[in-house]
């Protein structure tokens, strides 16, 4: 942590290279959770790149009263509901690998046809059932159960509070069951 605070306040100061390592750590993960909302790697770099600038270009008014990555992760999402809102498109196109992974392939062999069939169609059901939710519930649902952030963690990234956090996934969580239990709805 102490090595970031002086990362963080040499690139403050314009140090291009220690902005550089200050985001080596983050830019996988970041690249990740862009992709979980778009699912087109040209997209998600195209936003992450952005991100990245916008995160270079603010990085002066980062006050550090809270941590870099949650600052950090409030501008992706920011910038992700931003991109999603200029395309007019209300559903979040999930795939396979943020459900469970990616083992759409017969990676297992002691799996049989029927029941790596029975589990695509399980995943694609998932899938539209999440994009079909209401955007604050679908963003709580990413972040949450597939990118794995903490209720505190979501909380400071879409600066709302815990509780408006836990209700709305909550919300979506509720939303999903009902959904998955009534195909007709798919």
């Amino acid at each position: 942590m102490h090595v970031e605070k002086a990362l963080i306040r040499r690139a403050k100061k314009g140090d291009v290279s220690a902005f550089e390592e200050l985001i080596a750590g983050y830019e996988k993960k970041v690249y990740n959770t862009v992709y979980r909302f778009f699912n087109n790697s040209e997209d998600a770099m195209d936003i992450t790149q952005e991100i990245f600038i916008k995160v270079f270009t603010s990085l002066r008014g980062f006050k550090e009263n809270s941590s870099f990555s949650t600052w950090l992760y409030r501008i992706a999402v920011n910038t992700c509901i931003d991109f999603l809102r200029k395309k007019k498109d209300e559903t979040l196109p999930i795939n396979d690998e943020m459900v469970a992974g990616n083992d759409t392939t017969h990676s297992s062999f002691t799996q049989l046809p029927e029941e790596f069939v029975e589990k695509q169609e399980l995943k694609q059901a998932l899938m539209k059932a999440i994009n079909s939710l209401p955007e604050e519930q679908r963003i709580c649902v990413i972040l949450r159960d597939i990118q794995g952030f903490s209720y505190t963690e979501i909380s400071e990234i879409l600066m709302c509070s815990l509780g408006t956090v836990k209700s709305r996934l909550s919300r979506g969580r509720r939303a999903l069951r009902q959904i998955l239990k009534r195909p007709e709805l798919l």
